[in-house]
């Protein structure tokens, strides 16, 4: 009889240790599954927060547009879109930040269909060589863009991406994001990287010949790429003028001391205002985030955006 006790005990203590564990991991599931649930209750609001924050960026464009006075064809790093904003909603904030694309170089311009240089080559020649970049990036950017097979000297064509690893074709279009630069002969990360903050592939137009440089924007290295006789001096009173008030037209620009001797030979490259807008929006909500990215083109007054680029991450 002692040892049936003893044997009905360690039973007991057995299935007591079953059920014990059993319930822990019935808690750790429900944990689980629960902060699960969480998590993705909290991602999908802060995905939403960034989609809004799109839309409230397209809005702060509209409203730059309508502040700008006397309805004078001009935008200015001065100007609320060019400033980061961040506002609090009930469960998280958004994030917003925009940059002009007209400010920069359309790379897209700078390779005609045929293969030859133009204006916008030379300009592409200038800043590379100031950001210390061989200059020779521009033949492996015309093969990439042009419609014919033959590469030029510091180029390549389909016969040299086919011998790669992962072999692809040229190809003989025009580019659709900055990022597919990587594909391309010599554009390595590093030199994408020094590029990208002076680069665009996003026009006034679809069919845009040349890039019009606003001069409002341009950072200092395009700026001193329009033209040889921009010396860093004058350069530097550019960047002095607009950091205190917009320049508005032609009459603003050689206003500026020394640049209406020098202006004549790049008036046909630069504009006053831009068309085109990069907008980043950062969604939160706790610990989870989301990225709503926008390129959007045609933002005076209240005249309805044309979307141009869309990514989510």
């Amino acid at each position: 009889m002692r040892g049936e006790k003893g044997f009905a005990l360690v039973i007991a203590l057995i299935v007591t240790t079953l059920l014990v564990a059993l319930l822990a991991e019935f808690v750790n599931e429900v944990y689980v599954d629960t902060s699960h649930s969480h998590n993705f209750v909290a991602s999908q609001q802060a995905g939403v927060l960034a989609e809004s924050g799109i839309a409230g960026g397209i809005k702060l464009l509209q409203v730059s547009s309508m502040l700008r006075t006397g309805g004078a064809a001009y935008s200015s790093l001065l100007e609320p879109w060019a400033q980061p904003h961040s506002f609090d909603a009930e469960n998280g904030t958004v994030s917003i930040t925009i940059e002009e694309e007209s400010g920069k170089l359309n790379l897209n311009t700078a390779a005609s269909d045929n293969g030859t240089a133009n204006a916008n080559t030379d300009l592409a020649q200038r800043l590379l060589a100031k950001l210390k970049l061989p200059i020779d990036l521009t033949d492996a950017l015309m093969d990439w863009v042009d419609k014919n097979d033959s590469p030029l000297p510091g180029g390549a064509e389909s016969s040299y991406y086919h011998s790669l690893k992962t072999p692809y074709s040229s190809k003989n279009a025009k580019l659709d994001t900055v990022e597919e630069l990587a594909l391309l002969k010599g554009f390595t990360p590093e030199v994408i990287g020094k590029l990208r903050p002076h680069v665009t592939v996003y026009g006034a137009s679809d069919l845009e010949p040349t890039s019009l440089i606003n001069v409002n924007t341009a950072s200092k290295e395009l700026l001193a790429s329009l033209d040889n006789k921009l010396t860093d001096d004058l350069v530097q009173r550019i960047i002095d003028f607009r950091k205190t008030r917009p320049i508005k037209g032609m009459a603003d620009f050689n206003s500026i001391p020394g640049i209406d001797s020098v202006s004549a030979a790049f008036a046909d490259k630069i504009t006053f205002i831009g068309s085109v807008y990069r907008i980043r929006a950062e969604g939160r909500v706790g610990e989870s985030v989301a990225v709503a990215e926008a390129v959007v083109r045609n933002m005076g007054g209240s005249a309805t955006p044309v979307l141009l680029y869309w990514r989510e991450y």
